[in-house]
């Protein structure tokens, strides 16, 4: 490998989570303001991702007071970012969310992923009766006998 492909993977880390358009997050972001360092949150919904490896980026829009839209693009591998927490998990059909920017109120909402059906499925794994009891069952049923 070069040094090039090296240094970029060295900047990836894997303590992000994963999250996609649509998203709600919240992101800690590190802020110098002078000579302190302050943590700043900024939370809204992810309209879009582009890049790949140490290069990506993924832009945040969120409503202001006022209703006035603000959007910030933040690069997902900087040391700036302190953590990124994933709010909701948005149901959207496209990558890019563009058009959220021309809407408003209501109609800038995005549907929540129904997440029941997954936690229905692992709730009846663990529920499921174990095979072992109902063997011990029929051993104490033919000493009877």
């Amino acid at each position: 490998m070069d040094k090039l492909k090296l240094a970029e993977q060295s900047l990836v880390h894997d303590d992000i989570p994963e999250f996609k358009s649509g998203d709600t997050v919240n992101v800690h972001y590190r802020v110098r303001e002078g000579d302190k360092e302050r943590i700043q949150q900024f939370q809204g919904v992810v309209i879009s991702r582009k890049g790949t490896g140490p290069n990506q980026t993924f832009i945040v829009r969120k409503i202001s007071a006022g209703n006035i839209g603000v959007e910030r693009i933040f690069p997902l591998y900087s040391p700036f970012i302190a953590k990124i927490e994933v709010k909701k998990e948005g149901d959207v059909r496209r990558s890019k969310l563009y058009y959220l920017r021309d809407r408003r109120g209501k109609a800038a909402r995005i549907k929540e992923k129904d997440r029941r059906m997954t936690d229905n499925n692992s709730n009846a794994k663990a529920a499921a009766p174990k095979e072992e009891p109902v063997a011990e069952k029929e051993e104490a049923s033919s000493e009877e006998e």
